[in-house]
């Protein structure tokens, strides 16, 4: 079709529930991890969960890293939680590892960020979302509206790319980042409701 959406599969994580958000909202989807197909489709998800260092040297393994670098150029791409850390420069988890560099930024601990200690690392459940600036991808959602988050690592020194955060005892949650055509959710929109449903269509649109 048209408006075929790739999830990308390189063996981290359970891609069934993203798969059925997107056929939910009636959209073409196939989970692949074949180069070809990923050159044939209108728009790729990076999905992942797990150590950012282990999903690395999958993509590496499967050859995948130039293959996604070459296709944001000329696509829509949306990274979901480690899928989007994976997008920056670095991360600091467990040593430092190269990231994708499509978004210029560093992962980081969010405990060693946090001055409160008794809040609970990851942080995990719903939070709100503040937006920062204005993208199609906020189309059909509001300001203040939920999400549902899982992590211990966050973006950082990524300013310029931010386009809304989460507040998460003293620290400013990256939540969604783009640059061009690459977007990043930290937050499961798989996971997020009728909110998380409509950046997805959003997304599908772009």
């Amino acid at each position: 079709g048209e408006n075929m959406i790739a999830i990308l599969d390189y063996g981290v994580g359970n891609l069934f529930s993203l798969s059925g958000s997107l056929k939910a909202l009636g959209l073409e989807t196939e989970i692949t991890g074949d180069p070809a197909r990923l050159q044939a489709a209108d728009r790729i998800i990076l999905p992942g969960v797990g150590a950012f260092g282990d999903a690395r040297a999958k993509l590496e393994e499967a050859g995948l890293v130039p293959v996604l670098k070459k296709e944001a150029e000329r696509k829509p791409l949306l990274g979901i939680c480690l899928g989007m850390q994976l997008l920056f420069d670095t991360s600091m988890e467990y040593g430092m590892h190269k990231g994708l560099g499509l978004i210029p930024g560093q992962v980081e601990d969010l405990k060693g960020a946090l001055t409160d200690k008794t809040l609970k690392v990851p942080h995990m459940g719903w939070n709100r979302l503040e937006i920062r600036r204005e993208d199609p991808l906020f189309r059909y959602i509001e300001n203040g509206a939920y999400v549902y988050y899982v992590h211990s690592y966050y973006a950082a020194h990524c300013e310029e790319s931010t386009l809304a955060v989460s507040q998460y005892g003293n620290v400013s949650v990256t939540g969604v980042v783009r640059r061009g055509n690459v977007w990043g959710t930290q937050f499961h929109p798989e996971k997020s409701g009728e909110t998380g449903l409509l950046i997805l269509k959003a997304f599908s649109e772009l």
